[in-house]
């Protein structure tokens, strides 16, 4: 029998960060803490997988809604597994579903699973825990994520409890029915944002037993703040020998204040999706590439990164790019994000290491203060409402599954 996905701790920082490997049951073993990239429908957009190789990119997430549907589960089996239907030799991660799901406004949600209609087709479609582990089996990625319920930011007190109680038995029934060896299966601790239900999600379901645990129901408009609460709340609950997983969250420094914390894994779309619209992360800060200003710039995007991009090209010529709309531009630009955001978490892993990750943090702050700043969600006002008024999720804000997620 495969060996399920086992951590080693390497080195900690006194506060809370750390540093070790996590070995999956394939055989692949990846350091932390690290990011993942997003790859929705099984490809990172506008990148080949020999660009992506340069990377450093260690584990790639792909979508268990969007791949059931497009193209389905069956083919990618067929093709031998999501690795070899993506030809990478990277490990894989695949998600639930949940949160797309919960993410949709029209849907009926019961003991049993949640109906929908597929938002590019119409196709009604029924997922369960059931139905979510015989997609994520057939996939084949090396890990698979229960199926839990993401609840709203905003959400009421009484229905959080319920919700709280729901996911667990939605747990325990993901558990039963994963029967594939080679693959890890990880849980997903909710609760909102009382700290008395974070701790009964965490020991209720460690309490069923997972190879890894994550930590749901951030990224949704609680802004920074709030998040580095709930964490503060929850991550003293989570056994330690186990790698832990913050869903959706990828501002440099919700990065760095995660690992603070000891969060060792990490996945959002912001590195792909903001490179697409011309912004680059640097160890300057951020570039706005498509700004005037870059239109006669001969200096690398980013002087010290060793991407292809950034080794090869200049600013001037990608915001040439961008202007003419040339799809080269978001190619170039994401090849430099995934590079920086790898870079990032070696760089932080470097600093657990060698004891200087308080240096690091401060410098993380110094680079990005403006991720201090909510990012808005249609209709929510960021700080508001405090938990003793949020509005039932019967009339929850919709979320789109753009991953800031969970």
């Amino acid at each position: 029998m495969p060996a399920p996905a086992r951590y080693v701790l390497e080195a900690g920082d006194p506060l809370g960060a750390r540093a070790g490997t996590l070995s999956l049951s394939r055989g692949a073993v990846v350091r932390t803490p690290m990011f993942m990239p997003v790859g929705t429908q099984g490809a990172i957009r506008t990148v080949s997988p020999l660009h992506l190789a340069t990377t450093g990119t260690q584990i790639l997430l792909a979508n268990t809604y969007h791949l059931s549907q497009r193209p389905g589960e069956d083919i990618v089996k067929k093709a031998g597994g999501l690795n070899r239907f993506m030809a990478i030799p990277n490990p894989t991660l695949t998600d639930s579903g949940g949160f797309q799901v919960f993410s949709l406004e029209n849907k009926e949600l019961s003991e049993e699973g949640v109906k929908f209609r597929y938002e590019v087709d119409g196709n009604a479609t029924f997922l369960s825990p059931e139905r979510s582990m015989e997609i994520q089996q057939a996939l084949g990625a090396d890990i698979a994520m229960v199926f839990d319920e993401c609840l709203p930011f905003g959400a009421d007190r009484a229905y959080a409890e319920g919700s709280v109680e729901r996911t667990t038995r939605w747990e325990k029934r993901s558990k039963a029915a994963h029967t594939r060896e080679d693959q890890s299966l990880f849980g997903i601790v909710q609760g909102g944002f009382w700290p008395d239900l974070r701790r009964r999600s965490a020991e209720q379901i460690q309490e069923i037993g997972f190879d890894g645990l994550a930590i749901g129901g951030l990224s949704v408009g609680e802004g920074h703040a709030n998040m580095c609460e709930v964490l503060d709340w929850t991550m003293p609950h989570l056994r330690p020998d186990q790698a832990r997983y913050l869903m959706g969250v990828g501002r440099p420094l919700d990065l760095v204040e995660g690992v603070a914390r000891g969060v060792d894994m990490f996945d959002c779309v912001i590195p792909t999706r903001h490179a697409r619209s011309g912004t680059l992360y640097t160890n300057k800060g951020r570039l706005r590439l498509t700004d005037q200003r870059f239109r006669k710039d001969m200096y690398p995007p980013d002087t010290s990164c060793d991407c292809y991009t950034c080794t090869t090209f200049t600013r001037a010529y990608l915001h040439h790019l961008f202007r003419v709309g040339e799809v080269l531009a978001a190619t170039l630009s994401t090849i430099h994000n995934l590079r920086f955001f790898s870079s990032f978490m070696e760089r932080m892993r470097e600093s657990i290491v060698d004891g200087s990750f308080e240096q690091y943090r401060r410098w993380v702050h110094d680079l990005y203060p403006e991720d201090l700043t909510p990012k808005p969600v249609a209709g929510v006002v960021p700080g508001t409402p405090k938990p003793s008024a949020r509005v039932n999720p019967g009339k929850a804000v919709p979320r789109t599954p753009t991953k800031p997620r969970r």
